[in-house]
């Protein structure tokens, strides 16, 4: 018993290799980079002050994707009254012409991601770009299963019609979690 604890990491330690995850999935919730900096930063610091409820053993990152969601959604709830930006009209003036097509076609998807709901956004991120099951998508959005499957499926031919894309259409997109995202590759 002593060998299996000596050989597992503290989770305190593990924590720092999931900050790019989490920030990544804070941008895409938030879709402003400060915000989703003070989102990552909530989340830790619920998380470092939380660790005794951590099971050794279980999902870290899961873990802490579930909590940095969760405290997503209670800020998102405190601030409705704050005037929000869901078509990028501000942020688009604040950006910069892009140089060549791959950065075109990135903000085209940009642009018609921001248009799908916070919901189907979320699921996106998680089984697409982070390459979370089902499953674990499922238990950390606190639904089921189907639910998750048919947000995503939807999700995705939204994004799709909103990016004009048939089944024809080479995707030449300039990352490879953006095209994770679109692109059902975790299909049950």
């Amino acid at each position: 018993m002593n060998n299996d604890n000596a050989n597992k990491t503290n989770p305190r330690d593990e924590l720092v290799t999931h900050l790019p995850a989490m920030r990544a999935f804070a941008m895409s919730l938030t879709r402003n980079s400060a915000a989703a900096d003070d989102l990552v930063q909530d989340a830790v610091v619920k998380a470092w002050g939380n660790f005794d409820k951590f099971q050794t053993g279980t999902n870290l990152r899961a873990w802490l994707f579930t909590i940095l969601r969760n405290t997503y959604y209670s800020l998102y709830r405190k601030r409705r009254r704050e005037v929000e930006d869901p078509d990028g009209k501000l942020a688009g003036k604040m950006s910069e012409k892009p140089a060549h097509d791959g950065h075109l076609a990135m903000a085209d998807f940009r642009t018609a991601f921001a248009k799908l709901t916070d919901e189907q956004r979320e699921v996106l991120i998680l089984v697409g770009a982070e390459g979370f099951s089902y499953e674990e998508a499922a238990e950390m959005c606190g639904c089921a299963v189907g639910t998750v499957k048919s947000r995503t499926n939807r999700a995705r031919k939204r994004l799709a019609e909103l990016m004009h894309i048939d089944d024809e259409d080479k995707l030449e997109l300039t990352d490879a979690s953006t095209l994770a995202v679109v692109i059902n590759n975790n299909a049950a």
